[in-house]
């Protein structure tokens, strides 16, 4: 039962309040002589770093923040997780426990990354960050045909933890640092790739064509045109943007059938250290691939369209009344046209776009117009100068003496670079390769004699036929002239 006589008197209760609060007072004291000897004794960065420890050994990490760093930004690919994997493969292996490595085939190197739910710490002016790799596999249903099937889907992202006060040092100097420091490693250590581009597009290769603008046989002239034009449109980024212009090049090479069209594309990949995709124009069901493609392909890149004169019939984009197949590729000249110059096409930089053809005739003439096809290359039969460059590819030569009759030669006859290179690749011996390349030359020189010789003759024939053909005419008109004066005599009469 509840007594008076239990309640403390108020002589006690100031006592008790009194002590407390002098002890407050002490307290607050200690712990205020504490930081100042802390502050003079432990460096602030270290402090800091003890207490992000403690805060995660006790669950308490208010005083911490995670950024996301996801895979894609929306459907476009996110260049910090890009420069991120590449940036964590240089610092996995001094901190992380168990680490991804993997090598291609051609390649040199290892590469290595962190693996999944794997923590690595790098540490950046003094500051601890800890990344982490998260991956959440799902899967998805598609329907095709009427037929369900399920595909799994992966879901990557790092997750980089640090202390909330360095945020600004994060995204201001960290940040920056990692994607220029990823741009520096992928220059290293760049591996030209060969990828298709198309509606069934498959896995990348790497692009070891040792074509180089030292090995190809193109005329000096022509050559250097093409150098000095890739060279200043490389180091025209801030020019393309001033004038307003997407960073963009486009280039046709048209000639003959192994004049080295293709071996051009892979010299200006290895000048320039870009990828190549190869866009297969009949693989695509229409043109909404093309937007897909842009998106997916990267910036410092080279799209190719090989032999784009017969790969499909570009439909013109007035017809509208052409009916499709299913099986029908639905791609039309609209489509290519903004493809190469639309709105999409500034999605990206640094892009090159190559069109070859044999036949620049029948290309649609707003195809190549300026803007789009910037320039027109010619690749021409065989020169002097270029069999000077075979033959010092293929035979180590730079001088014989039956190199004048060879020249001689083929300034009468039209021979293709892989017809010369086909001759020299015949023999190790330099005299036997020559002979039978003189001997390939005779022969097309003596089968174009023919060629005219005949030609002439059916020009003869021809002008033969029309000749009486002529006089057949004049002859009835004669005849019908003298008919008609006869019965206008006989009619006067």
């Amino acid at each position: 039962m509840f007594s008076l006589s239990k309640i403390p008197s108020t002589t006690s209760v100031l006592s008790a309040y009194t002590t407390l609060t002098a002890s407050a007072v002490l307290v607050r004291t200690l712990v205020s002589e504490v930081q100042n000897m802390t502050n003079q004794l432990i460096p602030k960065n270290l402090q800091d770093k003890i207490l992000s420890k403690v805060g995660i050994f006790i669950g308490n990490i208010s005083s911490q923040i995670t950024l996301i760093i996801e895979e894609n930004n929306g459907i476009t690919p996110n260049e910090i997780f890009e420069a991120s994997k590449l940036y964590l493969g240089t610092i996995v292996s001094s901190s992380a426990q168990r680490v991804k490595i993997s090598k291609a085939e051609k390649e040199k190197k290892f590469a290595t990354n962190i693996s999944k739910d794997e923590k690595i710490i790098d540490i950046f002016e003094g500051v601890e960050l800890i990344w982490e790799l998260k991956v959440v596999e799902s899967q998805k249903t598609n329907c095709d045909d009427g037929y369900f099937s399920l595909d799994k889907v992966e879901k990557i992202w790092y997750e980089l933890s640090f202390i909330k006060s360095y945020k600004e040092m994060v995204m201001k100097t960290y940040l920056p640092f990692v994607l220029e420091r990823s741009k520096a490693i992928k220059e290293e250590n760049k591996v030209i790739k060969l990828s298709p581009l198309g509606s069934y597009g498959g896995e990348c290769v790497n692009l070891d064509h040792p074509s180089t603008f030292d090995t190809i046989a193109m005329d000096p002239e022509e050559k250097k045109k093409v150098i000095d034009d890739l060279q200043r449109f490389v180091r025209r980024r801030d020019y393309y943007r001033r004038v307003g212009k997407a960073w963009k090049r486009g280039y046709l090479l048209y000639g003959p059938p192994g004049t080295g069209k293709s071996s051009l594309i892979a010299a200006m990949a290895n000048y320039l250290k870009f990828d190549i995709y190869d866009l297969e124009l009949s693989s695509m069901r229409g043109n909404t691939d093309f937007r897909r493609m842009l998106v997916s392909s990267n910036n410092k890149s080279i799209i190719v369209i090989e032999d784009i004169d017969c790969t499909i019939q570009l439909h013109n984009r007035d017809d509208g009344a052409h009916n499709y197949n299913d099986s029908e590729s639905q791609v039309t000249l609209s489509g290519l046209l903004n493809f190469i110059d639309g709105l999409w096409s500034s999605c990206g930089d640094e892009r090159i776009i190559v069109f070859t053809t044999n036949f620049k005739e029948r290309l649609d003439p707003a195809l190549i117009r300026p803007g789009r096809m910037d320039m027109h290359i010619h690749m021409s039969y065989c020169t002097p100068s270029g069999f000077k460059i075979l033959a010092s590819n293929y035979l180590g030569l730079e001088k014989h003496y039956k190199f004048r009759e060879i020249e001689e030669l083929i300034t009468e006859v039209n021979v293709t670079p892989a017809e010369i290179a086909e001759e020299l690749m015949k023999s190790d011996e330099a005299d036997i390769a020559l002979d039978g390349l003189i001997k390939l030359l005779n022969k097309k020189k003596e089968d174009c004699k023919e060629k005219i010789i005949v030609e002439n003759e059916v020009d003869e024939k021809i002008d033969e036929t029309n000749k009486e053909e002529i006089e057949t005419k004049e002859t009835r008109k004669r005849k019908g002239n003298s008919r008609r004066g006869g019965r206008s005599k006989r009619k006067i009469y």
